[in-house]
C-alpha cells in the first residue's frame, strides 16, 4: 500500500466464520482475515456462544489489518445473521447463549407476537411473525430468565465490545425484532402488550449512522486503531446486496451460502399476505424486499462432508436434469418463498447414485431460487432487473451456470462477492449515497447467460412445485403463478439473455 491509501473495514458475522476485509475507495482488497465459529444444533435449536463471536472478530480483524498502516483505517462496520439475538446485562455481559437466525423453538411466542402486533405487521408489509424471527425468540428468552436484561442483536454485541459502551441497534437487524421501519421506532403499544419490560430494547438508528469509536481495549484486541469511527451495520443479506452493487430498482442479489437469501430494491413497500417476504429500509430510503430460505449450501457440508465438491460438480453435469428430486433443507422449517414451520427436506426417486443425488441437491436449491422469483412476481415486485450471485456458492462455476439455466436469465458475478465488502461499503457511506459508494467500490468479474436448452429443467421445477403444494407447505396461489409463468415461457420461448 502507498502511504496515502485509505481503507474501510467490513466485518461479516456469518454462521460458520467471521470474515473481515479492508477495502480501498476503488474496491481493492488491502487485507482480509477469517476465523471459524462453532455452534450447537438439534431439533429446531441452534445456539452459539457470543464470546466466540468476539474472539473470532478480534482474530479476523487482526489478520485483515496485518499489512495496513494504522493511519489508513477510516471506519468499521459490522453485519450479522438476521434474527440472531441474546440477552445481556447492563454492562453487555452475555446472560444467555446467542439464539441463531434459524432457531425455531419460539413457536407459541410467534403466535402471541403475531396477534399482538397484527395491525403493525400488516402496515409493514408482512402478515406473519415467524418462530425464527427475533421478537418471538426475545419473548422465549424473557420467559426463561429472571431479573433485568437487555436485548442485543448479534451485531449489537460485537459493536458494544468495539465501542466499550452501549450502542444503538440498526433498523435492519431490528426488523425481525418488531421495529417499525416507517416510523423508525419501536411499537411501544405492541411491546407493552407482550410484556417486554421497559429498558429491554436498545435505541434505533438507520444503517450507515456513526454510533461510536473503537475503544482502547478493543483496539488492543483487534488491531483496529483506537478512535476509529464505528458505523451502524445491517443484516448479512442486506450487506451482501451492498457488496454486490445491485442498488437500482428492480435489481436483485441472491446470496447462496449456508442458506439462501434474496434481496431486491423497490420504490414501494411490498406486502405479502402469505408472510414469507419482508422489506428492510435501505440507507438511501428505498425498500429492500426479500427473504431468507432454509435451503442452501449447508446441505452439502452436511450430506457430502469430506467429498471433493469440484469433482462432484463435474459429475453433476451428466445429470441434467437429475432423476432424483431434492428439497434440500439445512434445518427444519421453511421461511421463504413460503412460511412453513413444519416443512422437512426430502429426496425422492434416489437410485443410490451419489452423482445423481448431488445433482438433485444443486438443482433443488436452484428450483427454490426460481420459486422465490415467481412468488415475488406474484406480489407485484419488479423482478426484471439485474441479478447478482454472491455467497460461498458463487465460487462454483458449475452451480452458477446451473442457476442461470434454471432461472432462464443472465446472472452477474461480482469480483469479491461477500457481505464483508458490503459492510465496508457501509463504513464508507456517511455523508454520501450508499449506491454511489457501491458503484465505486464493487467490481464485476463476469456475466453468465443461460444455455440454449435451459428449459430442460422446467419439468423438474414444476414437479417440485407440485410436491411442495401437495404437502400443504406452498400456497396454492404461488404454485399456480409458478405454473402460469412456466407455461408462458414455453408458449413464447425467451431469447438468450432475456429475463424469465
Amino acid at each position: 500500500m502507498s502511504g496515502h491509501d485509505e481503507v474501510w473495514l467490513g466485518v461479516d458475522l456469518g454462521t460458520q466464520s467471521v470474515r473481515a476485509v479492508a477495502v480501498t475507495a476503488t474496491g481493492r482488497i488491502a487485507g482480509a482475515g477469517a476465523e471459524p465459529l462453532t455452534g450447537r444444533r438439534e431439533a429446531g435449536r441452534h445456539e452459539q456462544d457470543p464470546e466466540d463471536w468476539w474472539r473470532a472478530t478480534a482474530a479476523a480483524c487482526g489478520r485483515a489489518l496485518r499489512d495496513v498502516p494504522p493511519g489508513a483505517v477510516r471506519a468499521v462496520a459490522v453485519d450479522g445473521t438476521s434474527g440472531t439475538i441474546l440477552l445481556t446485562g447492563d454492562d453487555g455481559t452475555p446472560l444467555t447463549p446467542g439464539l441463531m437466525y434459524d432457531d425455531t423453538r419460539a413457536t407459541e411466542e410467534a403466535r402471541r407476537a403475531g396477534e399482538a402486533g397484527a395491525a403493525v405487521w400488516a402496515e409493514l408489509g408482512y402478515r406473519r411473525m415467524q418462530p425464527a424471527w427475533a421478537l418471538p425468540k426475545l419473548l422465549w428468552l424473557l420467559d426463561r430468565h429472571d431479573g433485568p436484561a437487555r436485548l442485543a442483536h448479534q451485531v449489537d454485541f460485537v459493536n458494544r465490545r468495539l465501542a466499550g459502551h452501549a450502542v444503538p441497534a440498526d433498523l435492519s437487524n431490528a426488523l425481525k425484532t418488531g421495529a417499525h421501519l416507517i416510523e423508525e421506532t419501536w411499537p411501544a403499544d405492541v411491546m407493552d402488550a407482550l410484556g417486554v419490560p421497559p429498558g429491554t430494547l436498545p435505541d434505533l438508528v438507520r444503517p450507515g449512522t456513526p454510533i461510536g469509536t473503537v475503544c482502547a481495549a478493543a483496539a488492543e484486541a483487534t488491531g483496529i486503531p483506537q478512535g476509529t469511527p464505528i458505523i451502524a451495520g445491517m443484516t448479512d443479506g442486506c450487506a451482501a446486496q451492498l457488496g454486490a452493487g445491485r442498488l437500482t430498482v428492480g435489481s436483485w442479489n441472491s446470496v447462496l451460502g449456508t442458506t439462501l437469501v434474496l434481496k431486491g430494491v423497490t420504490e414501494e413497500l411490498v406486502h405479502d399476505p402469505y408472510g414469507a417476504v419482508y422489506s428492510h429500509r435501505a440507507p438511501d430510503g428505498e425498500w429492500l424486499p426479500g427473504g431468507a430460505s432454509s435451503t442452501g449450501a449447508g446441505v452439502l457440508a452436511r450430506d457430502f462432508a469430506g467429498r471433493d465438491l469440484r469433482a462432484l460438480d463435474r459429475l453433476a453435469e451428466q445429470h441434467e436434469p437429475a432423476r432424483a428430486l431434492a428439497y434440500p433443507l439445512v434445518s427444519e422449517g421453511e421461511r421463504f418463498p413460503f412460511a412453513a414451520p413444519d416443512a422437512r427436506g426430502f429426496l425422492l426417486g434416489s437410485t443410490g447414485d451419489e452423482a445423481d443425488d448431488y445433482a438433485a441437491v444443486l438443482q433443488g436449491v436452484a428450483y427454490l431460487e426460481r420459486l422465490c422469483f415467481d412468488h415475488l412476481d406474484l406480489l407485484g415486485a419488479p423482478t426484471g432487473g439485474d441479478i447478482t450471485l454472491t455467497g460461498g456458492a458463487a465460487r462454483s462455476p458449475y452451480w452458477c451456470r446451473l442457476r442461470a439455466d434454471v432461472l432462464g436469465r443472465p446472472v452477474i458475478l461480482p469480483a469479491d462477492p461477500e457481505p464483508a465488502l458490503g459492510a465496508a461499503v457501509l463504513a464508507a457511506s456517511p455523508g454520501r449515497r450508499v449506491a454511489e459508494v457501491a458503484a465505486e467500490m464493487v467490481a464485476i468479474r463476469g456475466t453468465i447467460d443461460p444455455g440454449p436448452r435451459a428449459d430442460r429443467f422446467d419439468d423438474g421445477y414444476l414437479r417440485l412445485v407440485g410436491e411442495l403444494e401437495r404437502r400443504g407447505w406452498l400456497p396454492a396461489a404461488t404454485a399456480a403463478h409458478a405454473r402460469a409463468r412456466a407455461a408462458s415461457d414455453r408458449a413464447a420461448p425467451t431469447q438468450e439473455g432475456t429475463s424469465r
